[in-house]
């Protein structure tokens, strides 16, 4: 059964989308099976995976108004074999009002992986930069929490507001919900404001830290225009290296077979 990984930080631009896409891209280069859901709906991730959320026919939207399955919206995505994804439009902001009136409202996502989750080694669930029932959703559908958190200092205020809400969905929704840890983005070793950042993580917020680094980068911002991941526009790149060390971590931490 699937490791389900919810990829999540209420604050915007902290490289949400890039970590749940690169590390996507880095396990299925390690032979995984792995499974992206788009839950923003910016489809920002769906754009970077190349497709265009404007032509879709099917989306997540079906799926949270139980007009499909999530089998029946999830493509394969051209560029890596091992790599799937449930796509997003902006029509998921809909979906969101939809699902304010659902009884269960939060288990929706949970209920709709559930006949999927054999097919998969991994799902990634790019959560949207909110505190939303769309983010509550993907929080109770995970296992693990993934928090990417760019090395400044408002960045790193915002990590707090996120556990709080964590410790919600722990109390009322899902109680087996850990975070595996924090991703440091965007990162800058000249600066001693982006050192400090780091060092200060664990210890104000005694969160696991995973190693390297996610350095700053403009592969980064050339990448989606291509339909690719800096796995695949940059692949010896520090910041595709890095992707691929903290893959190779998170599997070792989760001990999948």
């Amino acid at each position: 059964m699937a490791q389900v990984v919810a990829v999540a930080n209420q604050k915007g631009g902290v490289a949400k989308t890039t970590t749940a896409q690169s590390l996507g891209m880095a396990l299925a280069e390690r032979g995984r099976r792995v499974l992206l859901i788009d839950l923003d709906p910016q489809a920002c991730l769906t754009y970077s995976l190349g497709l265009d959320p404007d032509s879709l026919e099917s989306s997540l939207h079906d799926v949270v108004v139980r007009r499909s399955k999530m089998a029946d919206v999830c493509q394969p995505v051209a560029s890596m074999d091992g790599l799937f994804v449930v796509p997003a439009t902006i029509d998921l902001a809909g979906a969101e009002v939809h699902l304010l009136s659902r009884t269960g409202r939060e288990h929706v996502l949970e209920r709709a992986l559930e006949p999927v989750l054999d097919d998969y080694d991994y799902v990634l669930i790019d959560c949207p930069p909110s505190l939303g029932v769309l983010t509550i959703n993907g929080l109770t559908a995970a296992r693990w929490l993934l928090v990417p958190m760019q090395c400044e200092m408002l960045s790193q205020r915002g990590v707090g507001q996120l556990l709080e809400t964590v410790e919600d969905v722990r109390n009322f929704a899902n109680s087996s919900l850990e975070v595996l840890g924090v991703v440091p983005t965007m990162y800058d070793g000249r600066t001693r404001h982006s050192r400090q950042v780091l060092g200060e993580i664990e210890d104000r917020y005694g969160l696991r830290v995973l190693e390297p680094p996610v350095p700053k980068s403009v592969r980064f911002a050339e990448a989606p225009e291509l339909g690719r991941s800096i796995i695949q526009h940059a692949p010896d790149s520090p910041g595709a290296r890095a992707y691929r060390e903290l893959a190779g971590e998170i599997e070792a931490l989760l001990q999948l077979p």
